[in-house]
């Protein structure tokens, strides 16, 4: 590697952090920090080897077609849904996700050994107490979510409660692709000791995904600067 590019690549490794990301949201981290440009970083982080691997496009079949309403203001419509991993010890591990279709804020990343329907009810007050009530909360078709306790909460509330087809996880895009984010950078790259080591780190990844890292689909700005 040229003397010149050693800086750039040390720029790289820097936001990259020892974890995974895809060119533009490297390109878009290292000039927040530097000057260079971006066909220079683009061609240091190929010819580094850091390029991630694309699955070839698979043909793809005509269903009805379900789009995602972006909003144009916060609390008009949540999205949630569970993800599942296992501490150290290999005890099960339940996570919640919910984020904020107007500007893709993290609204709350909860951990706990099961999650049924009264948890998830205490949890979402929490976070009403925190953020304020959305109009509406879009999840799929899992069984705390279609729970008659669930249902009467959101009645009681004034919710309205979005449910997804059934095999149709594309109709929730926004928190799917924020759980393969959470899935790389938290669950997969921590060995996760208790529930108290996985609100730590639940804390830290929640103020650096809404505060640091830009979303090329808000024009390159972090969640709050995009709601400022």
């Amino acid at each position: 590697m040229p003397a010149k590019d050693v800086p750039v690549r040390e720029a790289i490794m820097s936001v990259l952090n020892g974890k995974k990301r895809g060119r533009k949201k490297v390109i878009a981290l290292v000039q927040r920090k530097y000057e260079y440009s971006q066909s220079c970083i683009r061609r240091v982080y190929e010819q580094s080897g850091l390029a991630l691997y694309h699955k070839p496009k698979k043909r793809k079949y005509k269903t009805e077609r379900q789009p995602i309403e972006r909003t144009l203001k916060a609390n008009e419509e949540w999205a949630m849904d569970f993800m599942s991993d296992a501490l150290a010890n290999g005890r099960k591990l339940r996570a919640l996700t919910v984020i904020d279709h107007f500007n893709l804020e993290c609204k709350g990343l909860r951990m706990h050994h099961s999650i049924p329907a009264y948890k998830l009810i205490e949890i979402l007050e929490e976070l009403f107490d925190m953020h304020g009530k959305p109009k509406r909360i879009r999840t799929d078709n899992g069984p705390e979510f279609i729970s008659k306790k669930f249902g009467l909460w959101l009645k009681k509330n004034a919710i309205e409660l979005v449910r997804i087809q059934p095999g149709k996880p594309q109709q929730n895009a926004f928190v799917e692709r924020f759980n393969r984010t959470v899935r790389e950078d938290l669950l997969d790259a921590n060995l996760i000791f208790d529930l108290e080591h996985a609100e730590d780190l639940a804390n830290e990844f929640i103020r650096e995904y809404n505060a640091e890292r830009p979303h090329e689909s808000l024009k390159n700005q972090t969640p709050l600067e995009y709601a400022a």
